[in-house]
């Protein structure tokens, strides 16, 4: 039996480069004063429908559950987040700085960086209106970068606006209606042939190289509230988003070589909450996948040495003392202390290759010379160099 395409098995291995991220995401996220939030992993269909349309439900996990609800693994948090918040804005100070990491579902095929299920950070923040707003999220996913070792000859931020070219698109006399079709045209020019985007284009108007000529806005405010993290940063009106909701400032992170697909993508989204909750707050958020990171860090050579977590790995040099060493065992354990040990009975250099297969720091050598003196042997595994050591002083050595 094989996981379901699209799907990971997380052997220690990879589940301890999971933690890594997932460390490194919420570290970087509480510096920045984001707290974090979780929702259920089954939601109404009609929160994804209300927001994308029917069209989304060919790419999702959706069914009708035993109370004959229409229901549906989570594609995205955003509309979990929009759902949250209108039930209980009155409770929080705005702006809210909310965190999560999620794991999303979507039935879609499969590629480099992209899979069925994935896990994600989102960060939000609710009820601010002004560019700092926009700014801070993009610092926030700058400096998440930067925290694995990634530098600006590694990845950039493409930032763009929508109501640049809203604005762009109504100078040329496309009808609202129109426009979105352009976006979603624009949206894929990176992915598909530019003969493909053209005719989409023409599909909404005649004024195709018009509208490729594209918006011209600087962005400056933008920029210079990033100060020194501006660098990090291009204006690329080539990014618009495809989802509908995107309202002001637009950005997607990409990796310098161009290998991968986005690192991380957001922007303002102010009319979402109302349209979900009722409640009308200006709001803006991004998504950073795990997939994708992964590769990126791979690929860069940063993936980190992932050696198991343990501080000692008790060795029992006579099967006699193994009550003695279940003693050692339990008080290193007491005092906070990631401690192994042999439950069968094995000779001493076995049980010095399993100590080093663990990746622990330290053995502590529980010998018929050293007990009776109230003592153990204490050795270092990296350099292999040993003392004698008093069994009191062992809880404090090991921290």
């Amino acid at each position: 039996m094989n996981p379901l395409p699209g799907f990971r098995d997380f052997y220690p291995e990879t589940l301890a480069l999971r933690r890594h991220i997932f460390d490194r995401w919420r570290a970087v996220a509480r510096r920045y004063g984001f707290r974090e939030y979780d929702g259920p992993p089954l939601e109404p269909l009609e929160l994804y429908t209300l927001k994308s349309g029917d069209e989304i439900v060919s790419q999702l996990y959706n069914f009708v559950d035993k109370g004959d609800r229409a229901v549906a693994l989570r594609p995205e948090m955003t509309p979990t987040l929009a759902r949250m918040v209108g039930a209980k804005h009155r409770d929080y100070k705005k702006p809210i700085k909310w965190f999560a990491i999620p794991q999303l579902f979507r039935y879609e095929r499969q590629q480099r960086g992209r899979l069925r299920e994935h896990f994600q950070f989102n960060a939000d923040i609710i009820g601010a209106t002004d560019v700092t707003a926009d700014a801070e999220l993009i610092a926030l996913a700058i400096d998440t970068l930067r925290s694995f070792g990634l530098t600006e000859q590694d990845f950039v931020v493409r930032v763009s606006d929508r109501r640049a070219w809203q604005r762009h698109l109504d100078e040329l006399g496309i009808p609202v209606d129109n426009q979105y079709a352009v976006f979603q045209a624009v949206d894929k020019l990176e992915r598909e042939p530019l003969e493909k985007t053209r005719e989409k284009i023409a599909a909404m108007t005649p004024r195709v190289d018009e509208v490729l000529a594209f918006p011209k806005d600087n962005l400056q405010e933008l920029l210079d509230h990033l100060g020194e993290l501006k660098k990090f940063c291009r204006v690329d009106f080539k990014i618009v988003r495809g989802l509908a909701y995107y309202t002001g400032i637009v950005w997607e992170i990409h990796d310098r070589k161009g290998e991968l697909r986005a690192i991380a993508g957001g922007g303002r989204y102010d009319n979402l909450l109302k349209l979900i909750s009722g409640v009308d707050l200006p709001a803006l958020g991004f998504g950073m996948g795990d997939v994708v990171l992964g590769e990126l860090l791979k690929g860069r050579g940063l993936l980190p040495k992932l050696d198991a977590d343990l501080d000692c790995y008790v060795v029992i040099a006579d099967e006699t003392l193994r009550n003695a060493a279940r003693t050692v065992v339990q008080q290193l354990r007491d005092a906070g202390v990631a401690v192994d040990y042999p439950l069968s009975p094995a000779k001493v250099s076995k049980q010095f290759q399993a100590a080093a297969a663990t990746g622990a720091r330290w053995a502590v050598v529980i010998g018929p010379e050293e007990w009776p003196s109230g003592e153990v042997t204490l050795k270092n595994l990296a350099t292999g160099s040993q003392e004698r050591i008093k069994i009191s002083d062992l809880p404090e050595r090991m921290k």
